[in-house]
């Protein structure tokens, strides 16, 4: 067993020999997704000069965000090696109740925010019973699901109609942005906790007698994503306005929202007891059942978790569209949130993935739709292009999977 003495000692080269023996041996979290968008950002970026714009880079964070939202609501589903088709029309439904308790019965934003959450929640737990309870595989449960859910939508919202939304607050989520100097302290704050949260990570592992990480190769890391996100923050602060009675800049509000989420749910999974019998379930449930978990509870639990967040996705869809229609949700949505979990490295088989791999795999579908468009693509060759990038993560994530199981 290696001594803290002896990682101490170690070398910058030592752990990159490591690192690629972890590689070899099936486990490559999200390096895939990592090493993606880092080539697609380079690709576009040489093909279309609108592409690394300030006023593109906002646009691609707010059309990525109800994706990434849905996206790390499906990874609680994930990690059991279960799927839920029905996310997507499950926003939809929560967006459309949120927007018709605002309009037509004078709710305040937050109430009726709330309510819609309690909603997802009770979606959610209806789904969760028929999958741990039944035993209905999840596949068939959330594919009728998606079909009810479909139908409740156009009864909300009419056939062909929309329901639209005039709320500032709601509106703003997706419309408005920090001042610039709200968002060096969020940028500040945020920067602070991660560095705060590793340290004492580190020194409690170390004083447990564990193995830690690296320090010096943790510092690299650390200075690399404060660099990369001060960068993001930076150019989002630059005026984008298309005239100058029109000023533009700052961080959309909905980068602070997406950060309370990825904080709470990498907290949640990584901190808490729930959060590692999720992964105990994921990677052998009879194990876990023998060892005391309730996997029915676990299962339920983790579908009510996916509609809960759904619901909020429901919110960012109707700030951004102002309105909720019969198609929100519908479409491409669940593909690409399901694509997005996948392709950030969450394991279709289970027990492998965390909430910041849906962070990146939004991100790279979020790139690959924004830049195919701004090359004049249509949507049959963006689809072609997602599917294809699925399918390789898909591929890779088997791959690793049968080696991991032989070494």
């Amino acid at each position: 067993m290696t001594t803290q003495a002896t990682l101490e000692k170690e070398s910058l080269k030592g752990a990159a020999a490591n690192y690629f023996s972890r590689i070899k041996s099936g486990d490559i979290g999200s390096l895939p997704a990592v090493l993606g968008l880092i080539a697609l950002i380079a690709v576009f970026g040489f093909m279309s000069e609108y592409f690394l714009t300030n006023r593109n880079f906002a646009n691609l964070l707010t059309q990525a965000a109800p994706v990434m939202v849905i996206a790390m609501g499906l990874v609680f589903v994930l990690l059991l090696g279960e799927i839920d088709l029905s996310a997507g029309y499950a926003s939809g439904v929560c967006g459309a109740v949120l927007v018709l308790l605002v309009t037509d019965h004078g709710w305040s934003w937050y109430t009726a925010l709330g309510m819609s959450i309690l909603v997802g929640a009770a979606l959610g737990t209806f789904i969760g019973i028929l999958v741990s309870r039944l035993g209905i595989p999840s596949f068939v449960v959330t594919l009728a699901a998606f079909l009810a859910f479909q139908g409740i939508l156009l009864l909300l919202a009419g056939e062909g109609g929309t329901i639209p939304i005039a709320d500032e607050t709601i509106l703003a989520v997706e419309n408005s942005n920090m001042s610039p100097m709200q968002g060096w302290i969020l940028w500040a704050v945020a920067s602070a906790l991660y560095v705060l949260s590793g340290l004492r990570r580190i020194n409690s592992r170390r004083k447990a007698g564990l193995v830690v990480e690296l320090t010096q190769l943790w510092a690299m890391k650390t200075i690399a994503l404060l660099v990369i996100t001060g960068v993001a923050v930076f150019q989002l602060n630059q005026e984008r306005g298309l005239s100058e009675t029109n000023s533009t800049k700052g961080v959309p509000y909905v980068a602070p929202l997406i950060l309370v989420i990825l904080i709470a749910g990498t907290f949640l999974l990584s901190k808490t007891a729930f959060g590692r019998h999720i992964y105990a379930v994921g990677g052998n449930a009879e194990a876990a059942r023998r060892a005391g978990i309730n996997v029915k509870r676990v299962r339920t639990v983790a579908f009510v978790l996916c509609s809960s967040l759904a619901a909020i996705a429901g919110m960012l869809f109707a700030s951004r569209m102002n309105s909720i229609s019969p198609s929100t949700g519908g479409s491409s949505t669940l593909l690409y949130a399901v694509g997005a979990a996948v392709i950030g490295g969450v394991s279709l088989f289970g027990g492998k993935g965390r909430m910041r791999d849906a962070i990146l795999g939004g991100l790279v579908v979020a790139v690959i739709d924004n830049g195919m468009g701004l090359l004049g693509y249509g949507a049959g060759i963006q689809f072609l292009v997602t599917g294809a990038v699925l399918l390789v993560s898909a591929g890779v994530d088997a791959i690793s999977r049968r080696g991991a199981l032989t070494n």
